[in-house]
C-alpha cells in the first residue's frame, strides 16, 4: 500500500494568491487552479490498486488550512509521498515563466533523480517549458521541510506571465499536469491498474419459448383449465384456432 498526501496550495480567498487583475482574466484564485489539478490527480490515482489518498487542504477552498496543520496531517497519515500543487507569480506581465519543481535542499527522500524524472514526465504531458534557470529547484518551504516523507512542490506555471496564463486557462491544462504527475507516480512506485469489471453477458436470443397448458376441442374444458391456472396465480392467454 502506498500512501499519498495531496495538497492544493492556499485557499480560495487567500490574499495575494490570484491571477493579477492586470492580466485581464477577471478574478481567479490560485487555489482554484491548484484544486483543478488536485482533483484530477485523485481521480487518476483511484484507478490504481493499493493506493490510499489523503487531501490536506480544505476541498471547498473556504479555509486556508494552516501549513502546520497540513504537514501534521500528512505525518500522522504516515504518507510515503506528499505533493503540494501550486502556480507561480513573479513574471509581472512578462513572457518568461514555465514549470519549476521544488524539493527540500539536498533531500535524500525526494532525490534529484526523482525530481528530474517527474519534471520530464510533466514536460512530456504538455507542461510549459519556460526560461527558468533552475526548473529543478530547492527551497526551505514549510511543506517540504516539516514533512517526514518524500515531498515535492510543483509550480506548474506563472499566473502573471502572458505566455503561461494562456496555457493555464486552457480546458485540458489541469488534466495534462495531473497526468504527468500520476504517470511518474505509477512508474516510480510500480503501481498496477485496477481490473476493469467485465459487463454481464446476455444470452443471444433468436426467438422465444412458448409453454402450452393444454389443447381442447371442447370450449368448456379449455375454460376450466384456464380457471385452474388463474386460481394458481398463473397468467394465461386463451387462444382459439379454427381448423379447416
Amino acid at each position: 500500500m502506498i500512501k499519498i498526501a495531496l495538497d492544493a496550495g492556499h485557499g480560495i480567498n487567500t490574499a495575494g494568491k490570484q491571477v493579477p487583475s492586470s492580466m485581464g482574466y477577471g478574478k481567479i484564485s490560485e487555489w482554484e487552479l491548484n484544486d483543478r489539478i488536485t482533483r484530477k490527480q485523485i481521480e487518476l490515482l483511484n484507478q490504481y490498486e493499493d493506493v490510499e489518498i489523503l487531501r490536506l487542504d480544505d476541498p471547498t477552498g473556504k479555509t486556508d488550512v494552516p501549513l502546520k496543520t497540513r504537514t501534521d496531517k500528512a505525518n500522522q497519515f504516515k504518507a510515503d509521498l506528499l505533493i503540494s500543487n501550486h502556480h507561480n507569480l513573479g513574471i509581472k506581465g512578462g513572457k518568461g515563466g514555465g514549470l519549476a519543481l521544488y524539493r527540500y535542499p539536498n533531500s535524500t527522500k525526494f532525490t534529484l533523480a526523482m525530481q528530474r524524472a517527474l519534471y520530464d514526465s510533466l514536460i512530456k504531458a504538455g507542461a510549459v517549458k519556460g526560461n527558468r534557470a533552475s526548473p529543478l529547484a530547492q527551497a526551505n518551504f514549510h511543506m517540504l521541510r516539516e514533512s517526514n516523507m518524500a515531498a515535492i512542490l510543483p509550480e506548474y506555471a506563472f499566473m502573471d506571465s502572458v505566455v503561461d496564463i494562456k496555457e493555464i486557462l486552457k480546458p485540458d491544462f489541469a488534466d495534462k499536469m495531473a497526468k504527468g504527475v500520476v504517470d511518474w507516480v505509477v512508474s516510480h512506485y510500480k503501481l498496477k491498474k485496477k481490473a476493469t469489471p467485465k459487463p454481464p453477458t446476455t444470452p443471444k436470443r433468436d426467438g422465444f419459448y412458448r409453454v402450452i397448458a393444454g389443447s381442447y376441442q371442447d370450449k368448456d374444458n379449455a375454460e376450466a383449465q384456464m380457471k385452474k391456472l388463474q386460481d394458481l396465480g398463473v397468467e394465461g392467454v386463451f387462444l382459439y384456432y379454427y381448423a379447416k
